[in-house]
């Protein structure tokens, strides 16, 4: 999944995002029948909005050059959506897409750079029709966001998005044959994904926010921690009558730092459900202040992201 392809001249992903209170830099390395190991966590606080010059100091400290970049776009920044996959080309897909989405946007389809991202059918099925997502940005932020990085001298090599980020820690805690439920929180809200095989089945989106959950005030996190429940409970049901041959064995709850949650959660659905650490996917011997919650909630999705491999782009 990406707005951009790959280029094929550098190795290895150096991730960057945006975030409300500055920069997130992220690198991983793959290491084969052991943890990726977390090669560089880097965070460039700041309260203005991003610019050429705080990008040229994050590309010269990190030797950006000598990497594959990337970077991803926020929660509100674009609109995934489940279409019916149409039954053409490949190389016709994305109009056929297009087409599907021109009265799904909250902006003209002619102003919307789209990719699209396939959802697997069950193999034993009589009937092949299928669905995918398609993910829809406004050209004018892709174009802006392209030329915040030329303008910086950095070749962005992919634009993400966090479902992606998500499917990729998610891929790496699954159990053999089974589906996995994944929650994470941040500043634009509660991501839910499942996965199986490694595959992305389902993305949620809940309005609830970090800064939310964090609050001292007990009687609106009890109110938000129902609200939580209901939207799980909701897309868990959805999900097992859309994909009835995926067992999703457990919920994982990602960081977050909000007390009193994953034993809400565990005590009101109805599968398991466990909070996971990044130290559960990543060999952190390289990056021991990410051993910390906050900023594990900080690098969880760059990190994500950084875990990119090499995918077949639509």
């Amino acid at each position: 999944m990406g707005f951009l392809k790959r280029s094929k001249k550098k190795d290895g992903w150096l991730t960057v995002s945006f975030q409300r209170d500055g920069i997130c830099a992220g690198r991983v390395q793959r290491v084969p029948d052991a943890k990726a190991v977390v090669e560089l966590s880097s965070f460039y606080p700041s309260n203005a909005a991003p610019s050429a010059e705080s990008l040229e100091k994050v590309s010269k400290d990190l030797k950006a050059a000598n990497f594959l970049f990337g970077t991803m776009l926020s929660g509100g920044e674009y609109q995934m959506l489940t279409v019916d996959a149409p039954n053409v080309p490949q190389d016709e897909l994305k109009t056929a897409v297009r087409w599907r989405l021109k009265d799904m946007l909250d902006f003209h389809v002619d102003d919307a750079t789209i990719d699209v991202l396939d959802i697997p059918v069950d193999p034993n099925a009589p009937s092949r029709a299928h669905s995918m997502f398609a993910i829809a940005a406004r050209n004018a932020l892709i174009q802006s966001r392209q030329g915040l990085f030329a303008e910086a001298k950095i070749e962005l090599n992919v634009i993400d998005i966090p479902e992606m980020a998500q499917r990729n820690i998610s891929a790496l805690l699954e159990t053999e044959g089974r589906g996995l439920a994944m929650l994470s929180f941040d500043g634009d809200g509660g991501l839910l994904t499942i996965t199986f095989k490694g595959e992305l089945y389902l993305s949620r989106r809940i309005d609830v926010t970090l800064p939310q959950l964090l609050e001292p005030d007990t009687d609106k996190q009890q109110a938000l921690f129902d609200k939580i429940t209901l939207e799980l409970q909701r897309s868990l049901d959805h999900f097992d009558r859309q994909f009835n041959y995926v067992n999703v064995i457990k919920l994982l709850l990602a960081p977050t730092g909000a007390q009193g949650l994953h034993e809400y959660l565990a005590a009101n659905l109805y599968m398991p459900v466990e909070a996971m650490g990044l130290e559960d996917v990543f060999d952190l011997s390289q990056a021991p202040a990410l051993l910390d919650v906050e900023q594990q909630q900080r690098f969880f999705l760059t990190l994500g992201a950084a875990l990119r491999h090499e995918e077949v782009v639509l």
